[in-house]
């Protein structure tokens, strides 16, 4: 029973902890009040995509954990990028610091592909599982800097 609860940890530990972001900066997005780069999804999409997204980290971290032997610098990897991915939300919703968004999103570009790479070299279908958020971030990334240099 205990393997089965770590187990359910582990699949839904990023949409759990994502969500309690979500509703701590709730209040404090300000999505539709800012000028923003073209290409941009109306906010509706944001939810969808990290619920998709939060899910594929967790099942391509359960299926590491599955084969017993994800090294430390594999669970180091996802751990601080999952750190600076929910910091992210905190640091351009909450306290409005766009500038530092824009470097904390760039290191968190670096961070995931760090994690593809360990994963990659482990279980790629591991890795696989996570290119959706690596792109996403590219995406981000581009949305966080647009959004910076136009307001």
């Amino acid at each position: 029973m205990k393997d089965k609860l770590k187990k359910v940890v582990q699949l839904f530990f990023p949409i759990i902890l994502g969500s309690l972001v979500g509703l701590i900066i709730k209040n404090k997005i300000d999505y539709d009040y800012l000028i923003k780069p073209l290409f941009s999804p109306p906010k509706f999409i944001f939810p969808i995509a990290w619920s998709i997204i939060y899910l594929l980290m967790g099942i391509s971290y359960l299926l590491l954990n599955r084969k017993n032997d994800i090294k430390g610098l594999e669970k180091g990897a996802y751990y601080a990028q999952f750190v600076v991915n929910i910091l992210w939300s905190i640091i351009f919703f909450l306290f409005k610091y766009r500038l530092l968004a824009c470097w904390w999103i760039i290191l968190l570009d670096f961070l995931v592909l760090w994690m593809l790479v360990l994963f990659y070299k482990n279980d790629k279908f591991c890795c696989f599982l996570n290119i959706p958020y690596f792109i996403w971030c590219l995406y981000a990334t581009y949305l966080t800097i647009g959004i910076y240099m136009l307001n």
